[in-house]
């Protein structure tokens, strides 16, 4: 992971020094990453499929300032929810009410008909899913792209502590979630 990190590193000075291929290079070792979690943040693969381009477009101007005191993954993740942010600030309402309200889980199921409908890797994703928002990112974040506490304080513009804060509610519900749904083990 090291020699990556080094290399991501390597990659940047290049892109700022104009180096067109180094930009290829970064797109295809972290598009799918920062195409996944803009997706998870926005509900819309369109829209994470515009984000996410638009992130190594940054990448392209913002190059001779990265000052490489963090991966540069987590740089890219950074942009990228910034990004996700101002597009949600743009759409506005009609386009968050339609599919937050599709995301629902649907409450005719009792837990025990959910449990036999899915195994626990897709409920705890739709647990996750039904978290406030600063939940369910705090959370991705930590699993889903193994940042850590301090790389996700980065990334989000909050302070260590708050993401611990977050981190715990979170698990606190996840943990509730899984045994009402019959999942007796909980948040792993």
């Amino acid at each position: 992971m090291g020699s990556d990190a080094a290399s991501d590193r390597e990659l940047v000075a290049r892109v700022a020094a104009g180096d067109r291929a180094a930009v290829r290079l970064l797109f295809m070792r972290h598009h799918t990453r920062v195409y996944r979690f803009v997706a998870r943040q926005t509900g819309s693969e369109s829209m994470a499929d515009d984000i996410a381009n638009e992130v190594f477009l940054e990448l392209w101007r913002q190059a001779p300032r990265f000052e490489a005191r963090s991966e540069v993954s987590t740089w890219l993740l950074g942009i990228a929810r910034f990004k996700a942010l101002s597009h949600f600030r743009k759409r506005k309402e009609e386009w968050l009410d339609d599919d937050r309200a599709a995301a629902v889980p649907d409450s005719a199921d009792n837990p025990e008909v959910t449990a036999m409908k899915e195994d626990k890797g897709a409920a705890l994703k739709r647990m996750i899913e039904a978290l406030p928002e600063e939940h369910g990112t705090v959370i991705d974040l930590a699993y889903y792209h193994g940042k850590s506490v301090s790389e996700i304080a980065e990334i989000l513009s909050i302070p260590e502590a708050t993401v611990k804060t977050r981190m715990f509610y979170a698990r606190k519900k996840l943990g509730e979630a899984l045994k009402a749904a019959g999942y007796d083990r909980g948040w792993p």
